[in-house]
């Protein structure tokens, strides 16, 4: 495969764009379209792709395009066994999103939303717009969170359901302060007990190839890695 021969669609991601205030666009190749030329691309400030590891030819197909590595990412699955909610976890309410934005402005302050092609409080700003979202059951359907005794807030922990029977972390993150106390474990436990209880047969989740600490957590808890992928941007 050549630049000149990659078939796919170009399309205008726009929630990101009015929350960004950038012409962005997202790129996927597929073998049903036509190429894609270069007009298609040159109409927005930003192109994003995804693409699987193994796809190789594509990715030489964007590098020729202009594309540059972003990051790598990680999906994995876990199995829903038996057992129930741990202690400690509870359904965030509207009266958490303050402290839930803040927990997630910082704790994802680095991610694919980055300088050059995005502004510094960029990431930030994206993610704690999104823990509240889950909080109202918007994109993701809902948030839990992780106390400890004295009610104080550990982390947090956002879901979805997917239509093939599947559950999906969102986001999952812990205080700096209540690392270290198993409290990521806990979340991933409630989790499972979440799709559990909906009766959904897996629970996926990815994250970045470069954070460590929740790869450990994903492989610690049972997750096996279904798949790796690379963000390219243009």
């Amino acid at each position: 495969m050549n630049a000149t021969a990659l078939p796919g669609r170009v399309e205008p991601l726009t929630w990101e764009n009015a929350f960004f205030a950038i012409n962005s666009a997202l790129l996927t190749v597929d073998l049903h379209e036509a190429p894609i030329d270069e007009a298609s691309l040159r109409q927005y400030d930003l192109v994003q792709a995804k693409i699987l590891s193994q796809q190789t030819a594509e990715l030489d197909a964007l590098s020729a395009l202009g594309f540059r590595f972003v990051e790598g990412e990680a999906d994995f699955v876990l199995g829903i066994g038996v057992g129930g909610r741990p202690e400690g976890i509870r359904i965030a309410r509207k009266e958490h999103i303050p402290a839930l934005r803040e927990v997630a402005s910082s704790a994802f302050a680095f991610s694919r939303f980055r300088a050059p092609w995005y502004k510094a409080e960029d990431s930030g700003r994206f993610y704690a717009q999104w823990v509240e979202n889950a909080v109202l059951g918007t994109f993701d359907h809902q948030c839990l969170i992780a106390v400890n005794d004295q009610g104080e807030l550990q982390g947090f922990v956002s879901l979805r359901e997917l239509a093939d029977g599947s559950g999906r972390i969102g986001l999952l993150a812990t205080l700096p302060e209540a690392q270290g106390l198993g409290v990521g474990q806990r979340m991933i436990e409630a989790a499972i007990d979440w799709c559990r209880a909906r009766r959904l047969t897996r629970l996926h989740v990815a994250t970045q190839l470069g954070n460590l600490p929740a790869l450990r957590l994903y492989h610690r808890c049972g997750g096996v890695i279904e798949r790796t992928a690379w963000w390219l941007y243009r």
